[in-house]
């Protein structure tokens, strides 16, 4: 009895060291997932407070400043809120992400006040779109493309990409006044691409 006795105390002496490593092990990995969780929240709290401030335009005199924009009640892309201004879709990419971001503005005058993207229109392809953020930091943008859509249109295209790379797309209204819907019959979306620096 007494030689088991002895032969069990020395079974858990062997494998204590053994045990003491697999427990050090488990707790290195769970500090190693705590810190990495914690930086990378870190890391996306700092991207939240980084947004988009100023938009240029310089082909068409734009220079304007840049508001936070949802998604009014009847489902559509809301604007700006001063129509000096432009607004950022915030539930879309960031500008400068992969993906397309996407900006809209008001056309037309209102109290004697031109919109923003009033002259949209007269953007050309290979113009300069420049988008300044909260850090100061310029992200410039290539138009690419240029396309009108009825209000009604699938608007997938602006809003989503697959290619990998990253746009900022451009909308505004166009074409006559509808009366009857208050609202004008088209949709001029500027297309941009990030440009690439070598």
């Amino acid at each position: 009895m007494k030689f088991l006795k002895h032969m069990k105390i020395n079974i858990t002496t062997k494998k204590s060291p053994v045990i003491i490593s697999i427990i050090g092990l488990i707790f290195f990995l769970i500090f190693f997932l705590y810190t990495t969780t914690q930086k990378k929240v870190l890391a996306d709290e700092v991207l939240q407070t980084i947004v988009p401030m100023h938009l240029k335009i310089e082909s068409i005199g734009v220079d304007a400043l840049v508001e936070s924009v949802g998604i009014k009640p009847s489902g559509e892309m809301d604007t700006p809120k001063l129509i000096e201004n432009v607004g950022w879709f915030n539930l879309g990419v960031y500008p400068g992400e992969i993906g397309s971001a996407v900006i809209d503005g008001h056309y037309g005058w209102i109290n004697n006040k031109s919109a923003a993207f009033d002259n949209l229109y007269k953007v050309k392809i290979g113009d300069i779109v420049t988008i300044k953020n909260s850090n100061n930091v310029i992200t410039t943008f290539i138009v690419s493309n240029i396309k009108k859509y009825n209000p009604l249109d699938n608007s997938a295209a602006v809003f989503t990409s697959n290619d990998g790379k990253s746009h900022l797309n451009l909308i505004t209204c166009g074409g006559t006044w509808d009366t009857e819907n208050k609202n004008y019959r088209e949709r001029l979306v500027i297309f941009t691409d990030k440009e690439i620096k070598e």
